[in-house]
């Protein structure tokens, strides 16, 4: 194959006319050259993959940050929760007894 060249039209008649004349090396070399032009046409090009920021450790916040934290509505007082506590757990344990959380209203008002 060193006298012609293939070109992307595929094999033509003086090709094969040159593979004849030179023997079967010369048919493993031309298709070879088919076979890596077809892949050229089907496979698309390797992407690089993207620079990673330097210093950065997968799946942790950036240096000099920290995540969120939670909303401060959610900033329930310690006596308020203690008596919601109270309150659910008389409920749940003792129903027919009056609640004696401090933030029920009076027995005779419900």
């Amino acid at each position: 194959m060193s006298d012609f060249e293939i070109n992307d039209d595929g094999i033509q008649i003086d090709d094969v006319k040159a593979v004849r004349r030179e023997g079967p090396s010369e048919l493993r070399s031309l298709m070879r050259a088919q076979i890596a032009i077809g892949k050229a046409r089907r496979e698309p090009a390797a992407k690089p993959a993207p620079q990673k920021p330097p210093g950065h450790k997968p799946g942790a916040w950036p240096v000099g940050t920290s995540p969120p934290g939670p909303p401060p509505e959610w900033q329930i007082p310690k006596p308020v929760w203690d008596a919601a506590v109270r309150h659910y757990r008389n409920e749940e344990h003792f129903p027919d007894q009056p609640c004696d959380c401090a933030n029920c209203p009076p027995e005779e008002t419900r």
